[in-house]
């Protein structure tokens, strides 16, 4: 399982305020323990708070940067604020994200192939998320189909089927299920799958459980990477669990201690 940490938005207070100040303190700590849990990426969003110019982007990235040695994913709308982050960002970097939207893939696409970046395809147009599976498949497809026409690795591209929060759209989740089963069934080679993982708890009580058994559905039907709270301790160890009882990784009595290594 590929972990996203979520932590480093300007949507968590802390955050916002470190931003708005041009102080890395918080952004820096987030960084450190993000990755001491185990994530291998970690998303970067300035959030609301503060204007998502290129130079905002562009400082995130390198304050990440000087403190862990680990890839950023560039969670921006603005297509200059993430050619300003890909520009100083070290290694491969995430974006995120493109939408099934012509004019979208087309800004977005050739900076994926200049930057030889990974990006994140939301299974959506300007219509909206869909309701059922078989749209979210659709677009998602329509996603895969122009990533190949524009001569990118179908290894980096991650399709996310958009879940929404189980409070006002339960009858979304059993669909967001079906899409990542069938956009790894039709597509050859298929793309890796995400979800923002913490949206299907959004304002929901028992958030945290409600997120490490969506998770553990979802790894079930061929889920490969997850924004989420990386520190979350129970949602590391139902990930842990889930690995090995899906035969991905071989069991050992210490396999807890193992996956966190």
């Amino acid at each position: 399982m590929i972990i996203i940490g979520e932590r480093i938005n300007g949507m968590f207070n802390d955050i916002g305020e470190a931003i708005k100040n041009q102080d890395p303190t918080a952004i820096q700590k987030w960084a450190v323990k993000q990755i001491e849990a185990g994530s291998h990426y970690l998303d970067a969003n300035v959030g609301p708070a503060v204007e998502d110019s290129p130079e905002v982007m562009k400082w995130l990235v390198e304050v990440i940067q000087d403190e862990v040695d680990a890839p950023v994913c560039l969670d921006t709308t603005n297509v200059d604020a993430m050619e300003a982050g890909l520009e100083v960002h070290k290694g491969t970097a995430m974006i995120n994200s493109v939408t099934a939207e012509p004019s979208k893939l087309e800004a977005i696409l050739p900076l994926v192939k200049e930057y030889d970046a990974e990006v994140i395809g939301l299974a959506m147009d300007k219509s909206g998320v869909p309701k059922d599976a078989a749209t979210r498949t659709a677009k998602a497809m329509e996603i895969v189909a122009n990533v190949d026409a524009h001569g990118i690795p179908m290894e980096d591209l991650y399709i996310d089927p958009l879940i929404l929060p189980v409070n006002v759209a339960q009858d979304h989740a059993p669909e967001v299920l079906e899409s990542i089963q069938q956009v790894k069934k039709l597509a050859d080679p298929a793309p890796k799958t995400v979800l923002g993982l913490s949206n299907v708890s959004q304002n929901c009580t028992n958030m945290g459980l409600i997120n490490r058994t969506f998770m553990v559905m979802a790894m079930a039907v061929g889920l490969d990477a997850a924004i989420m709270e990386a520190n979350d301790q129970e949602m590391l160890d139902s990930i842990a669990t889930a690995e090995i009882i899906l035969n991905n990784d071989v069991y050992c009595d210490s396999f807890l201690q193992q996956f966190r290594k």
